[in-house]
């Protein structure tokens, strides 16, 4: 019982490091709004600012995994392109070793604890002031992360004491095997930071059982090049369910860390003697005997010497390896093949359903993919007028059968956008941001009331084709002159999504309006002469203003998508 109670009360520690870490970067992301959206865009002009700007970021948000997830997203969206992400990868590569050395100089350096409680106390008020909400949140996930790991530190056993030599003989059984223990360990490194999904919170452990005397330095650093592999994974998970361009980009920055960790391992020897020099040149101490056996092995230099490795490997993987992008992108696209897609496949371009919460930035890929509806919506518009021409019978099925499945797709793309924008609105989000997503769910909604006035418009032709209804040449003129205006609001509906809801302007829009109410109701008027002079059938005049009814019905759906785009700049 003391053995799970034990085991738990080292969870909850990692567990509430973990916590302290995504409440600072989340916080930090909101903090810092559409500005890292507006860097990750613009600041990857060449490889090497795109390397500076993934440094800057994840130095700044503390998780290299927000940051690949995040380029991730982007390139999903189109917003970069996969050069420009590798580059941005290698730099996050970097900034994550920060926080590494945040725990070393501080966690064991000084005692934390003592400061836990006074940054607590001044977190607090902020947390009820509306536009410092997001600082409160961020020192007091910085509070938590410190806690966190002073629950580890202190209950982590020293295992240099004589009851614990039990556990250091398995460990320097699995330790004494020369270079497959090495191997070994790379590997375990890998597993547990794929199961922890943070390269932070797993380098935070190994510098807490170095400092306590469990592992020494190779084996510490065998760990750490294990943890840049499982770093990968969250990546990765982020890209199962984007397009092929964001897969490309996350098979990289797995190919990027795997090529450096090898040509690591073939000069590990070397390089663990280099840094060891190193540490004892700057502090006295090294963390492995050196000289021939001269200068002894001091286990308290061992996270800071760790510290350094961490960030000499991927400083130096960076700079190395920031030559041969072009040939990581051929790699990747052998890969990840792009093949033609069927465009009659439903599919969700831009959002990956699957990917953490990225705060504001989620409001992105969303305007992407509601655009992308919107322009599949006017592409089944488009299949109305061929559907009322097509006499091959053959034709005519294909084209009727098309609309059928383009108005599932609409369905389906209302329910996985609302579900995703619903998601995102449950995070505390900026008050634009939460306007996009009140604009954004109005706009799916009538979206999908497009494809169902296009499904309708195709049911009533079928239903006229199957009577053998015929209309005559004034009739189908005037179905043809509605059909034009209704898409000429279609197309004004597309220019405004496309405007970054920014250069938007209705009066096109009114315009438009007044000249679809204005021939309905001429329409109108005539039908009921025509009617009334029995000019037509009283069965062919329902399906004729059934049709010039719906298409006004559609425009005015056309109309609201273009008005809730204007409600996001009021």
């Amino acid at each position: 019982m003391n053995a799970i109670f034990y085991a738990l009360t080292l969870l909850g520690g990692l567990g509430l490091f973990l916590y302290g870490m995504k409440v600072m970067s989340d916080a930090l992301q909101k903090l810092a709004g559409d500005s890292l959206r507006n860097i990750l865009s613009k600041m990857t002009a060449n490889r090497f600012r795109g390397i500076l700007t993934g440094i800057g970021i994840t130095s700044i948000i503390q998780s290299s995994s927000a940051t690949t997830v995040m380029v991730v997203s982007f390139v999903n969206a189109g917003v970069l392109t996969l050069a420009g992400a590798i580059s941005v990868i290698m730099g996050a590569n970097i900034g994550t070793t920060i926080t590494a050395w945040i725990v070393s100089l501080f966690g064991f350096k000084f005692n934390i604890s003592e400061f836990i409680l006074p940054i607590i106390a001044l977190a607090s008020p902020l947390l009820f002031i509306k536009k410092r909400e997001n600082l409160g949140v961020f020192l007091m996930g910085f509070a938590l992360l410190f806690m966190g790991l002073q629950f580890l530190t202190n209950n982590v056993p020293d295992f240099t004491q004589a009851k614990y030599s039990g556990v250091l003989e398995v460990i320097g059984s699995l330790s004494n095997n020369g270079y497959l223990s090495i191997l070994l360990f790379v590997l375990i490194g890998t597993i547990l930071t794929c199961i922890i999904q943070s390269s932070s919170a797993m380098m935070a452990v190994t510098l807490v059982m170095c400092a306590k005397g469990l592992i020494g330095f190779e084996i510490g650093a065998a760990l750490v090049l294990g943890e840049n592999i499982g770093t990968t994974i969250t990546a990765n998970l982020a890209a199962t369910v984007a397009n092929k361009t964001a897969k490309r980009a996350a098979r990289a920055h797995l190919i990027f860390n795997v090529i450096g960790v090898i040509w690591v391992l073939i000069l590990f020897k070397p390089i663990l003697y280099l840094i060891s020099n190193l540490s004892y040149s700057i502090g006295g101490a090294s963390p492995m005997p050196l000289e021939g056996g001269e200068i002894l092995a001091n286990a308290s230099s061992i996270p800071i010497a760790l510290s350094i490795f961490h960030s000499f490997f991927n400083i130096s993987n960076s700079l190395l390896l920031v030559w041969f992008v072009p040939q990581i992108i051929k790699i990747v696209e052998k890969l990840v093949p792009i093949n033609v897609d069927d465009e009659d496949e439903f599919r969700l371009k831009y959002i990956p359903m699957g990917y953490m919460n990225v705060g504001d930035l989620s409001i992105e890929p969303a305007k992407k993919e509601i655009e992308m509806f919107s322009k599949r919506m006017l592409k089944m518009y488009d299949m109305i007028p061929e559907l009322m021409k097509e006499k091959d019978e053959k034709k005519y099925q294909q084209i009727f059968e098309r609309i059928q499945k383009y108005e599932e797709i609409s369905d389906r793309m209302e329910v996985e956008i609302a579900n995703y924008l619903t998601s995102a609105a449950e995070e505390n989000l900026s008050h634009q941001a939460s306007l996009y997503i009140s604009s954004m769910l109005r706009i799916i909604d009538n979206l999908e009331s497009i494809g169902d006035s296009c499904n309708q418009l195709s049911i009533t032709i079928d239903e006229k084709k199957k009577k053998n209804i015929w209309f005559e040449p004034e009739m189908r003129k005037n179905i043809e002159s509605m059909y034009n205006l209704v898409r000429d609001a279609l197309v004004a509906m597309n220019d405004n999504l496309i405007s970054h809801y920014v250069d938007v302007s209705l009066d096109k829009v009114y315009d438009l309006e007044k000249q679809i109410n204005k021939l309905r109701d001429k329409l109108r008027e005539d039908h009921t002469e025509n009617i009334k002079n029995n000019n037509y059938s009283y069965q062919t005049g329902i399906y004729y203003s059934s049709l010039y009814s719906q298409y006004e019905k559609l425009a005015d759906f056309a109309i609201n998508v273009s008005e809730a785009i204007v409600k996001v700049k009021e």
